[in-house]
């Protein structure tokens, strides 16, 4: 385990993995907050939270897959990269960031592992949340075009980004069966969301997927056939309770569309403006 070191907004002192409830801007965690070990124990403690609250601190402590655990601790103590070896690293799952009231999901891969891995919030610390937090700004939901750090003031109002796997994995490549542990946290997502909820945004085929399949355990009206993932691409999804939710589709925007142009800015507003 690193020596404590200094957090690059606070200064405050962390060790790496960061403990739950020492202080990290924005650990929705404590030192009593329930661990899930096993996917059932997922299961259990994410249909047991009380709110999006409750559900991010579960979320963050979650050890249920041993090889992501192994993962996302390895780069904390021993993978760090150069640029952030001064750094204390989270190490731990990523919590849902944004507003916990929000009408508007976005719905991600996993955590980077010098990103959210690093800096305990969704997309933030690398080139990714570069583009999506800028996007977020020109749209309207956040309140600065950049996500540095936890504590740096970003807030987000009227979206909430998830993810389908909360833990860095090995090359962002999740195992399926590390898909199906996780799912029970995005399930819990969907069903404190749906009285408000309006619409989600897919970024890339997996989290597509993973919405689809979260919205048909969840019971709701699914268009058969299945819709199909593309950038741009919409459907429509009915609750139980017969209300409406869009499904929007986007290329995700990693380094490997953003570079190429595969994804470009005006594409990713052109999404987001019809959420």
């Amino acid at each position: 385990m690193p020596n404590p070191a200094q957090h690059p907004v606070t200064g405050g002192l962390f060790l790496s993995p960061v403990p739950a409830g020492s202080g990290w801007p924005g650990d929705p965690a404590t030192a009593d907050t329930p661990v899930a070990s096993t996917p059932a124990q997922v299961r259990r403690l994410a249909k047991g939270a009380d709110g999006i609250p409750e559900l991010d601190a579960r979320v963050s402590v979650c050890r249920a897959c041993p090889r992501l655990v192994a993962w996302r601790e390895s780069v904390a103590t021993e993978g760090r990269r150069a640029a952030f070896a001064d750094q204390p690293y989270w190490g731990r799952p990523g919590p849902s960031f944004g507003d916990p009231d929000a009408d508007v999901l976005i719905v991600g891969l996993a955590p980077a592992a010098n990103g959210t891995n690093r800096t305990g919030r969704m997309f933030t610390g690398d080139r990714s949340g570069d583009w999506l937090y800028a996007a977020l700004h020109r749209g309207g939901y956040a309140s600065q075009p950049t996500s540095v750090a936890a504590g740096d003031g970003l807030v987000l109002t009227g979206i909430r980004i998830v993810a389908t796997v909360r833990c860095a994995p090995p090359a962002n490549k999740p195992t399926t069966e590390e898909r199906e542990a996780c799912a029970g946290w995005l399930d819990r997502d969907l069903e404190l969301s749906e009285p408000r909820l309006r619409s989600m945004l897919a970024l890339g085929s997996i989290a597509w997927e993973a919405a689809l399949g979260a919205a048909r355990r969840r019971g709701w009206l699914v268009p058969r056939p299945k819709p199909r993932f593309g950038h741009g691409a919409e459907t429509v999804l009915r609750t139980t309770a017969g209300h409406p939710v869009r499904l929007v589709g986007s290329y995700h925007v990693s380094q490997q569309n953003t570079f190429t142009g595969k994804l470009t800015e005006s594409m990713l507003d052109e999404v987001i403006a019809r959420l």
